[in-house]
C-alpha cells in the first residue's frame, strides 16, 4: 500500500481567527480596558482586525481608534492588565470554529505533524487549547515568547517546525492573516489561508496557495498542495 502524502507532514495553525474564534474574549477584554479609561466600547467587527499580531498590538490600535495614543509605559501597564482578565475569561465564548475538529482529527490520524504557531503567548494559547478540549491533538504550541522572533519572521515559522521534527520542504502553514502569509513565504512553505478570519487585508488579496471557506476543505487541500510538491521535485 502506498504511504499516505499527509504522513510526516507538518501542518503549523495560527490561533486566533484561524483555529478558534477568539474574537468575544479578547475584544470583551479589550473593552473593559476602555470602559476602566472612561473611553467608549469597540464593536466587534471593526476591532476583530486588530487580532493577530499579539495583544500589545491589539490594545495599541484598539485605543488609537477610541481617539487615545497611548505612551509605550502606558501601554505596558494595560498589556498587564489584560493579560490579568484575559485569562480569567479565556474560554467565555471562544470557540473552535465549525469543521476545526473533525479536519484535525483527519490529519492527524493520516500522520499529520499538527502544531500551533501563533503571536499569542504560549502559555495563554496552552490554557486556551486546554480549555476548549483540544490540546491534544498538537504535538506542540510555539507562541510569541517561544521563537527568536514573530511572524511575519521566517523564524516562528522555523522554530515550530523544528519543536515537531519536520521539514519546512513539507510544511503547510495554514493562517488568515499577512502576519501567516508573510512567515509562509519567507519560510518556504506553503500557505493555506481561511476566509473567516480576522485580517485587514481580504485573504484573498494575500495570494495563498489555496484560500478556504471552511474547514471540511482543509485535509484534501493539504493534500493537494503536498502532492504538487511531490511532483516539482520529480522533475528536478
Amino acid at each position: 500500500m502506498a504511504a499516505d502524502i499527509l504522513d510526516g507532514a507538518v501542518i503549523a495553525f495560527d490561533l486566533d481567527g484561524t483555529l478558534v474564534d477568539t474574537a468575544p474574549d479578547l475584544i470583551g477584554t479589550l473593552n473593559v480596558l476602555l470602559g476602566e479609561e472612561g473611553l467608549p466600547a469597540l464593536p466587534l467587527d471593526s476591532a476583530r482586525p486588530f487580532i493577530g499580531r499579539g495583544a500589545r498590538w491589539m490594545i495599541e490600535r484598539g485605543f488609537e481608534a477610541a481617539g487615545q495614543h497611548l505612551h509605550p509605559t502606558r501601554l505596558q501597564v494595560l498589556f498587564e492588565r489584560f493579560l490579568i482578565h484575559y485569562r480569567a475569561h479565556i474560554a467565555d465564548e471562544s470557540r473552535p470554529f465549525p469543521g476545526c475538529v473533525a479536519a484535525l482529527d483527519t490529519l492527524k490520524a493520516r500522520g499529520a505533524k499538527l502544531v500551533v504557531c501563533t503571536n499569542k503567548l504560549t502559555d495563554l494559547s496552552v490554557a486556551l487549547l486546554d480549555a476548549l478540549g483540544i490540546a491534544d491533538r498538537f504535538e506542540a504550541v510555539v507562541g510569541a515568547d517561544k521563537a527568536p522572533a514573530i511572524k511575519p519572521d521566517a523564524r516562528h515559522l522555523q522554530t515550530a517546525v523544528d519543536a515537531v521534527g519536520g521539514d519546512i520542504g513539507r510544511t503547510i502553514m495554514v493562517g488568515d492573516a499577512a502576519t501567516d502569509a508573510g512567515a509562509a513565504r519567507a519560510a518556504k512553505a506553503h500557505l493555506i489561508l481561511v476566509s473567516f478570519g480576522y485580517t485587514e487585508v481580504p485573504a484573498a488579496d494575500l495570494d495563498p496557495d489555496i484560500l478556504i471557506h471552511s474547514f471540511d476543505a482543509l485535509p484534501e487541500a493539504c493534500v493537494r498542495l503536498l502532492g504538487a510538491c511531490e511532483v516539482d521535485a520529480g522533475r528536478l
